[in-house]
């Protein structure tokens, strides 16, 4: 991908408005995957990539009325779909690119980032700059509702040896970019791979 965030927005927009009723049935998904990240009520969690912020409510029960809940998305037009859906009842909304995040150094205590990965222009200094903004200790979730294979059957394709999220690669540019991957699952019905924040 480009640095050219155009596309992104392009093919995000287009899709905004009907975004949640093509995956009606994500959000206990979502909920399960949050739960992993093992978050106290007090935390503070950024949803990198929120989209339409199917994230925010399991994250704002997780962290509780004291934690922060934060969701980051590059479109426009799915922040106005989160709101739409009453979701920024549940975080705080930023128009942000995940690549320059408009956040202090090791503030937060995890991230969420549901479908992120394969939508960053440079992977290894995106994923730096989540671990810029999450303190020593703190955790990472790369989540997907569906696994590879299924996503790729869903979308017409093959995965290929080169996917970005497959272990082998995710590892290494995780622990390159100052997270060390804690766990990793890859099945038709999800993906997560959790790390923590190295000091």
């Amino acid at each position: 991908m480009s640095d050219d965030h155009t596309h992104v927005q392009d093919f995000f927009t287009a899709r905004a408005a009907d975004w949640d009723s093509r995956f009606p049935d994500d959000g206990p998904a979502f909920a399960a995957a949050v739960g992993e990240l093992g978050l106290r009520e007090g935390a503070r969690v950024l949803d990198a990539g929120c989209g339409t912020g199917r994230a925010l409510p399991p994250l704002r029960a997780a962290v509780g009325p004291s934690g922060v809940v934060l969701g980051a998305d590059l479109t426009p037009a799915m922040l106005e779909a989160a709101v739409r859906a009453g979701r920024d009842a549940d975080g705080r909304l930023l128009l942000a690119d995940v690549a320059a995040l408009p956040l202090r150094s090791e503030s937060l205590d995890a991230v969420f980032a549901a479908g992120l990965v394969a939508h960053l222009p440079h992977p290894a200094a995106n994923l730096r700059e989540l671990a810029r903004v999450v303190r020593p200790g703190g955790t990472l979730a790369l989540f997907h509702p569906i696994g590879r294979a299924a996503l790729a059957a869903r979308q017409g394709r093959r995965i290929t040896p080169d996917d970005l999220r497959a272990e082998p690669n995710l590892r290494p540019l995780l622990a390159g970019s100052g997270w060390r991957m804690t766990s990793y699952v890859d099945e038709d019905d999800r993906f997560l791979a959790l790390a923590v924040r190295e000091s």
